[in-house]
Formats: C-alpha cells, structure tokens, sequence
C-alpha cells in the first residue's frame, strides 16, 4: 500500500511538473508585459485564461496531495512558489485590464471596437463604472453649473467632439521586439520604412505597430 501511495505521489509530481513546464504560463507572461505596457486595453485572452484557470486549480489541488502524501516540505514549497508566480502573474493580468477600464470608462462606453475586446465580466464592470460615474458628476458637479456646461463629455453644448473624455495615448513611445523577421514596413505618418530583426530591442511609438501587436507579431517589454 506505501509503495503504491508513493508511485502515486510520484506519478502527480511527473504530472505536476510537465504542467508548470507548458507554455501556457509563458503565455500569460507575455500576455501580462503586453498589457503593462500598451497604452490602450488589448484583447482579452479568452482561451488562454480559461486554461490558466483550469491550471491553477489544478496545481492547488496537487500542492495539498503532495503536502499530505510525505513529500519533502522543501520540494513542496517549491511547487508552491511556481503556483504563486503563476497567481501573480494572473492576477496582474486582470487588475491591469481593470485599471484601464477604471481610466478609460467612457471611451470604452462610446467605443463598440474596444467593448469588443473585452470579457463579458468586463463590459458589465465598463457598464457599471461608467453609469456610476455618471450619475456622481451630475449629482455633485454638473446639476450646479449653468445649463450650457452641465454635459459629461463636452466642455460645453456648443462643442463638436467630446472633448472631455480621456483617451489612450496611442502616440507614446514603447520597447518592444519581434518575434520574427518583420519589413519593410512603414511607420504612421511618415515615408520612413522599418525592418525588425527576432528578439532584437526596438523604441517606436506604439501607434506604429499597434496592428502588428494586436496579431501576435510584435511583443512589448
């Protein structure tokens, strides 16, 4: 019975350690420096999170075998610390989006482009947060300013553009690499032409390879 309880625990670590080793995780990590680092909120990884939550489950579930299976406490808090990182990461990754929603709440509310890029769960807190917002600026601010300034997104009525909502700076400069061989291609506004090498660090304005990130060709650092 003790030598199948161990080639069982044996067997959940080899599982174990063929989870950590998957891309997923690398995944998520350069999923996680991309949303760092854009200016504005890219799509979310629906697939990718999906599994990732499904690993982190997992890993919890195999951490507390092995913690009451006898295994070394130090091999155990070792798997413990990969499970960490990888809540780290995950968790950083979903406050991040949260943060530019927060930010961005009625560019995002006037944007059906960007909604499209958003969880379910993330349009219905754009929703929520906009409407609050709203509804606290009338209530505190704008119900005492004349008639003509009483609007939440125009500095006036006889304004064209709404004016007053704050958008990604999509022009701002970022680090970023390729992850192949890239170009020529041209930069916004200028004749300029670009080639990108795998790996090799570059800064540009974000606006320039902003479709190149969006489809996975270019990583931000």
């Amino acid at each position: 019975m003790a030598s199948e309880a161990g080639e069982g625990s044996t067997a959940g670590m080899d599982d174990y350690e063929t989870l950590i080793s998957t891309t997923d995780v690398e995944l998520l990590k350069k999923a996680w420096r991309n949303e760092k680092a854009a200016p504005e909120i890219l799509r979310f990884e629906t697939s990718l999170i999906q599994r990732i939550r499904g690993q982190i489950q997992l890993m919890e579930e195999n951490i507390e075998e092995f913690a009451g299976s006898g295994i070394d406490p130090l091999t155990v808090s070792l798997y413990q610390m990969d499970l960490d990182r990888t809540q780290y990461l995950f968790r950083s990754y979903l406050r991040i989006r949260l943060q530019k929603i927060e930010k961005y709440m009625f560019h995002i509310s006037k944007n059906p482009e960007v909604q499209s890029r958003l969880s379910e769960q993330e349009k219905g807190f754009a929703i929520r947060c906009a409407d609050d917002m709203e509804r606290h600026l009338e209530e505190s601010v704008l119900s005492k300013l004349p008639d003509n300034y009483q609007d939440i997104v125009k500095q006036s009525i006889i304004s064209e553009e709404s004016d007053m909502i704050p958008e990604p700076q999509l022009d701002s400069f970022v680090v970023c690499k390729s992850r192949r061989f890239l170009g020529p291609f041209q930069l916004d506004g200028s004749d300029e032409l670009l080639e990108m090498k795998p790996d090799e660090l570059c800064i540009i304005h974000y606006k320039s390879i902003r479709e190149r990130v969006q489809e996975g060709d270019i990583d931000l650092v």
